[in-house]
């Protein structure tokens, strides 16, 4: 026998090499599916001693050549793992829905998401009506990282419902600004730099100065709602500008994603391309 296992290890070249690579993916990826599961140990165990006695018989085959036995082991198999298919279907179930969530499949098929102008301007409106006060902070090229260190990492999908949540007066997060990085609500009841408040407007509230201080030091767009007033305010590079309610977000927009307004934007408005290539073509004949 051990001449037989001699000869069969002998006799292993690239090509099963590349098959047991390819089995052993296979077997890990369905073990990741399904490590969450309550089946998830049934699963390891019964493959663990499935292998072994596989492993075993194919050897005894091997070295006897037993032909018939060899036959029915692989209709048991065959029947072994449709057995499997129908006991662990919850699980493969739930691992297919958990495949069809990589981002990477999501390309396929797949809605285009809102804008995040969009859900900020709906939120910053409805946050307005009701007045309650709010600060976001949306990061750009700066990282928000020392910022988003002083409050509470949420690492949450952005959501409207989630944000009026959090600015509600007993949230215990209500203070302090939201940081929005990559598309998500990074963290909320950060600490902002206060900045120093203008000439005309010595009174300018807290959440307005945080919003003029960061924006300011870094390169980030600030989104305020006023609590007493319900102004909703824009600031940028330091500078605090009050936004009215039907260009906020088109102002949105143009700030965080300028590719994609003279796309959409024109749109909606046909005179704002046009508008776009007389300040332009008028810039360059001035400077001729």
């Amino acid at each position: 026998m051990g001449s037989q296992v001699e000869f069969m290890i002998d006799s292993i070249d690239w090509r099963d090499l590349i098959e047991i690579g390819i089995l052993a993916v296979g077997i890990y990826v369905v073990l990741r599916f399904l490590r969450n599961t309550r089946g998830a140990g049934i699963v390891r165990g019964l493959g663990l001693v499935g292998v072994g006695l596989f492993l075993v018989a194919q050897l005894l085959i091997a070295q006897f050549h037993l032909t018939e036995l060899g036959k029915f082991l692989d209709y048991i198999l065959t029947t072994a793992v449709m057995g499997l298919l129908i006991i662990f279907q919850p699980e493969l179930r739930r691992g297919l829905m958990l495949l069809g969530h990589y981002r990477g499949l999501r390309l396929f098929g797949a809605e285009a998401p809102q804008p995040i102008s969009d859900k900020l301007a709906n939120l910053a409106m409805a946050l307005s009506r009701d007045r309650i006060g709010a600060l976001i902070a949306i990061q750009r090229e700066h990282s928000l990282e020392p910022y988003i260190e002083t409050g509470e990492r949420l690492d949450a999908e952005l959501s409207p419902s989630l944000l009026r949540a959090v600015f509600h007066h007993h949230s215990p997060l209500h203070d302090g600004a939201v940081i929005i990085s990559a598309g998500r609500i990074a963290a909320a009841a950060c600490q902002l730099p206060l900045g120093q408040p203008s000439a005309d407007a010595p009174k300018t509230g807290m959440r307005h100065r945080a919003a003029m201080g960061l924006s300011d030091e870094t390169d980030a767009i600030l989104l305020v709602v006023s609590e007493e007033t319900g102004r909703i305010s824009l600031a940028r590079r330091g500078v605090l500008e009050a936004v009215p309610r039907e260009n906020l977000c088109r102002r949105l927009a143009e700030e965080l994603c300028p590719c994609e307004t003279y796309r959409s934007v024109g749109k909606r408005f046909p005179n704002w391309r046009s508008l776009w290539r007389t300040r332009w073509f008028g810039q360059r004949r001035n400077a001729a």
